[in-house]
């Protein structure tokens, strides 16, 4: 059965004076504040949709990773992804570049190069955002 997940943004004003607040409705996680000025520049402490791409991509990929070196024989210890999402005014998000370490117990850097090009591959978000580049710096840690 399908599972579904809901959020809503509410916005008020012009794109460049406006701002929003995203909520989520099925996690109940606190409101955030979006402005244009924070999504174009500088945070200062609110959100935008690339960070919330990048917390999406981040959990699923790391997610994805832990579940595949599992099913090999090979569960980590620890996985420790960055997305980083890079949006250009007036073009969109151009990239997303993600960098996973991890400890692995048993398993070499190559097999784990491996496991992480396969996560990056079958991770549903990774599939959900195949109209932009993303790049992968994949790397073991004792």
């Amino acid at each position: 059965m399908p599972v579904v997940r809901t959020a809503h943004t509410r916005w008020e004003g012009t794109l460049a004076e406006g701002q929003g607040t995203v909520s989520f409705d099925s996690s109940g996680l606190p409101d955030q504040q979006v402005t244009w000025k924070a999504r174009s520049g500088a945070s200062e402490g609110l959100t935008s949709p690339e960070e919330l791409i990048a917390a999406a991509h981040s959990s699923c990929f790391s997610m994805a990773l832990s579940h595949g070196l599992s099913q090999a024989g090979t569960p980590p210890r620890s996985v420790r992804t960055q997305a980083e999402v890079t949006f250009q005014p007036g073009t969109g998000i151009t990239g997303i570049h993600l960098t996973v370490r991890a400890v692995v117990p048993g398993l070499g850097a190559e097999d784990f190069a491996k496991a992480a090009e396969a996560a990056k591959t079958g991770c549903p978000v990774s599939q959900a955002l195949t109209g932009t580049t993303i790049t992968l710096d994949a790397a073991l840690e004792q």
